[in-house]
């Protein structure tokens, strides 16, 4: 079985659309997300919509939970509130309703999925190092899991007597006896320098995690924030990868 591991789309068609093209190309038998399928972007209901065709396994993120109730934006990032509010409004109620009863975790086949962590995922804690990854693992009960949340790839490894070692990665096999905890990094706003879509396909067969990074219409996706009324602070860093 190979799966296809997306998330934080945060309403990138263009990118979302790349990744997937590129995914089917790999011969991918299933999606799954770790969620903020919405938020930043402009095209909420589009990536929605893409992902309930494909049958997709999805858990919430920090954006979809926000776009999906109405509690009040104190103290969230501006431009991240602004993107929220005009989510809330291009969204259907079955649409916020589907954001809405999505798990924080969950398990497929043999691996996990989480957007944050899984010791307190409602609470959008973020993983940048192995200290904080190291706390993960406590809760962590099959040998993978992926998650997203701060959009930058990194790849957290434990052995049963060992500490936790974290590095950049571009491949993985995956070992009898250690444990790991992954970042595929993100297909609508990547954060580590590299504007390319980023994901990952996990060949359960060959026990391979991989890391893809795939070019889009960045021009594109910036010209509908702008035609939107979205902050043109987030079509800037579309284009620098931040």
């Amino acid at each position: 079985m190979k799966y296809a591991i997306i998330g934080d789309i945060h309403s990138n068609l263009e990118a979302l659309n790349a990744v997937l093209e590129d995914a089917e190309s790999q011969n991918v038998d299933k999606y799954v997300c770790v969620g903020d399928v919405v938020g930043y972007n402009a095209n909420p209901r589009e990536c929605l919509q893409k992902l309930n065709d494909l049958d997709c396994a999805i858990v919430k993120g920090n954006h979809d939970y926000y776009c999906s109730v109405d509690t009040m934006l104190n103290g969230f990032n501006p431009l991240a509130a602004k993107v929220i509010d005009w989510t809330r409004k291009q969204l259907t109620p079955e649409e916020r309703a589907f954001l809405a009863e999505l798990p924080y975790k969950k398990r497929v086949g043999k691996f996990t999925i989480v957007h944050s962590t899984l010791d307190m995922p409602e609470k959008w804690g973020y993983v940048f190092d192995k200290y904080e990854a190291d706390a993960n693992f406590t809760y962590q009960r099959t040998t993978v899991c992926f998650f997203g949340h701060t959009h930058v790839p990194l790849a957290f490894e434990r052995h049963d007597v060992h500490e936790v070692i974290q590095g950049r990665y571009e491949r993985i096999k995956v070992v009898l006896g250690c444990r790991y905890f992954i970042n595929i990094g993100s297909v609508g706003q990547p954060r580590d320098g590299n504007p390319k879509a980023a994901y990952g396909i996990y060949d359960m067969n060959e026990g391979i995690i991989e890391l893809r990074r795939i070019a889009y219409n960045v021009v594109v996706t910036q010209r509908k924030i702008l035609d939107a009324g979205l902050p043109r602070e987030l079509a800037i860093r579309l284009q620098l990868g931040q």
